[in-house]
């Protein structure tokens, strides 16, 4: 399944993406020592075009489709950030792009979707439902589907994250890395292993959306039946099995984090450092600032602050 997927197909993905992605800072967190612990440096992928590392894995598809396929438009199902960045393709391609996108998501997203020039289409409560709807659409217009996580195109684009990272920070110990489908930790995971192995990674999902930490726990996919988070972009019931199968193999190990906690980071990322980040974006500080990891002494640590937004503050 995942043949075709390997450290030689994420560098290549750097490449072709270069021109089109933006090669993002990475800081030291100064503040609130005491509470982080360790050496904290935060990525802050933030500030990459369309505000989150979505872009990556989007352009990357882009790129291996032939123009027969990007001519007759392109379309997906998104939480909001992944939906930003196949509007940001079609623009960059000029060809089409519809979006559709579950109820949870905020009215500034969908205008910025527009703004893109994407057409937006509002369907089902999560995301999952969004997906069915997408897919029979893309049956239906035969449109071009571009999946948010489980294609190894996406997973490729979201891994040169990975290594970007190291490139920045080589003597890293740790990366913290929020996961919704499991296409960004699956990419970074893949990435940082094959560069330095033993380089920890750990994923966290909110309390109330815990689909990889409970399909780890079962050694199968599995599907919650229900999602009770505000964190719309870390939501889906189900993820996939290329996802599954290189998280289990390369992630170290997957924490749960609390709407409030995310909160909590979003506002701490404010106000001592002047960065929006939504919920999902503040993840990996909120594992921090709640003690659910506490570094070692020496450790350092890299806070990936994945997207941008105001759902915390």
């Amino acid at each position: 399944m995942t043949s075709a997927l390997d450290i030689a197909a994420i560098r290549a993905a750097a490449t072709t993406i270069a021109s089109e992605v933006r090669h993002t800072p990475m800081v030291l967190a100064e503040h609130d020592k005491v509470r982080l612990g360790g050496r904290v440096l935060m990525k802050l992928e933030c500030l990459q075009v369309t505000g989150s590392f979505k872009p990556r894995g989007a352009m990357n598809t882009l790129r291996s489709l032939d123009p027969s396929e990007i001519h007759r438009g392109i379309i997906t199902a998104s939480g909001g950030n992944h939906g930003l960045a196949v509007a940001y393709a079609g623009y960059v391609a000029g060809a089409p792009a519809t979006i559709f996108l579950p109820t949870s998501v905020s009215k500034a997203k969908i205008a910025k979707l527009e703004a893109w020039g994407a057409t937006v289409v509002v369907e089902g409560a999560v995301w999952d439902e969004a997906n069915r709807a997408a897919l029979d659409e893309a049956e239906r217009r035969g449109l071009t589907y571009i999946h948010p996580f489980a294609d190894a195109r996406v997973i490729a684009g979201q891994g040169t994250l990975g290594l970007e990272i190291l490139e920045q920070a080589p003597d890293l110990d740790t990366i913290l890395v929020a996961i919704g489908g499991g296409g960004l930790i699956a990419g970074i995971a893949l990435a940082v292993k094959a560069v330095k192995p033993a380089i920890k990674v750990i994923g966290i999902e909110p309390t109330g959306a815990p689909t990889l930490y409970e399909s780890l726990k079962a050694k199968k996919l599995v599907e919650l039946a229900r999602i009770d988070t505000a964190a719309g972009t870390l939501a889906p019931r189900k993820s996939a099995a290329i996802n599954l199968e290189i998280i289990g193999k390369y992630v170290d190990e997957i924490l749960l984090v609390s709407d409030e906690e995310m909160r909590d980071a979003a506002r701490w990322l404010w106000f001592e450092h002047g960065i929006a980040a939504e919920l999902s974006g503040a993840a990996s500080l909120a594992l921090l600032l709640s003690g659910r990891y506490k570094p070692k002494q020496a450790e350092t640590v890299c806070a990936l602050v994945c997207g941008a937004g105001t759902d915390g503050l």
